[in-house]
């Protein structure tokens, strides 16, 4: 095995990691918003990771960032305040893998806002893997109206699509950021952004101290937030984003088991179907013409 090509498994590994702790902090973030609502768990747990991340990013000899860093970082943040809100609301209202499944469809959507902001060419193959796509996401939406689970759940699986397009812009963000900024400077500002942009809500939202048994399930959300989003940065870093996306649909898998495990969510044969729709729609996109796989070696 080279080196580059080394480099390259190990990152999908530790980007595989960073999934798999992102998804346990979805797990425990469902329990809160159920319990304490989206606002409030949002304005907590980034507020205790901007003391985590901070423990160790901000040490005697750090240097500041650029201007064009922090442009970044706060675009970022501002950006992940929008994307999480609406994405920790669904998760209140539709299954746990559900919610995964319909986030799939954010590297396409990727992909087209790469044509129209970017004037990359869209191809005939990202056309019909988009169609695959969407015709997983409408496999989901029947499944959810057979099985009955009403308005809300409607308006939360919505809230993810919308949380989908947030990503996809997210995807981008976070490849030029990973290469300006450490995983932990990255983790420090994401988690100082989203609790100043929401602190902003707070006089028309208004907030609550949550209970003291809410607090340990806090600090864990925020410890797996800290933690995911440094392995992220990290492999994002050394290996391109379209290699790295495969991660992403691992989540489905620990979502499942998440759900089960903690919700007693049941996992549809609709949400599954749906889900290998869109996954297959998402990796037929993204793979280049005369490629049977992702490539392995990083290209930076």
């Amino acid at each position: 095995m080279t080196p580059a090509r080394h480099d390259s498994l190990t990152a999908f590994l530790v980007g595989m990691s960073g999934i798999a702790l992102f998804s346990g902090m979805d797990a425990v973030m469902k329990g809160l918003v159920l319990a304490i609502g989206t606002f409030a768990t949002m304005f907590w747990r980034n507020l205790i990771g901007i003391g985590l991340s901070g423990s160790f990013y901000l040490r005697p000899g750090m240097p500041a960032p650029s201007a064009s860093t922090l442009r970044l970082h706060i675009a970022r943040g501002v950006l992940s305040t929008l994307m999480g809100f609406l994405f920790f609301w669904a998760l209140g209202r539709v299954p746990l893998a559900q919610a995964i499944a319909l986030s799939f469809i954010a590297p396409l959507i990727a992909l087209f806002l790469a044509a129209a902001l970017l004037h990359e060419e869209v191809g005939r193959r990202t056309v019909i893997a988009s169609l695959a796509a969407f015709a997983g996401v409408v496999v989901i939406f029947v499944g959810q109206a057979r099985a009955d689970l009403g308005r809300e759940a409607l308006l939360g699986s919505l809230a993810v699509l919308g949380s989908a397009v947030c990503y996809a812009v997210n995807i981008i963000m976070m490849r030029k950021q990973s290469l300006v900024a450490s995983p932990a400077e990255a983790a420090f500002f994401q988690a100082t952004v989203v609790t100043a942009t929401l602190a902003c809500f707070i006089p028309i939202a208004g907030i609550a101290v949550p209970p003291l048994n809410q607090w340990p399930w806090l600090v864990l959300a925020a410890i797996l937030a800290v933690a995911s989003s440094s392995l992220l940065t990290w492999a994002y870093a050394r290996a391109e984003a379209s290699y790295l996306a495969a991660t992403e649909y691992t989540a489905f898998l620990w979502a499942s088991l998440f759900g089960w495990l903690i919700y007693r969510e049941a996992v549809s044969l609709f949400t599954v179907a749906g889900a290998a729709l869109i996954v297959g729609g998402c990796i037929a996109g993204a793979r280049r013409p005369g490629e049977s796989a992702p490539r392995l070696e990083a290209a930076i």
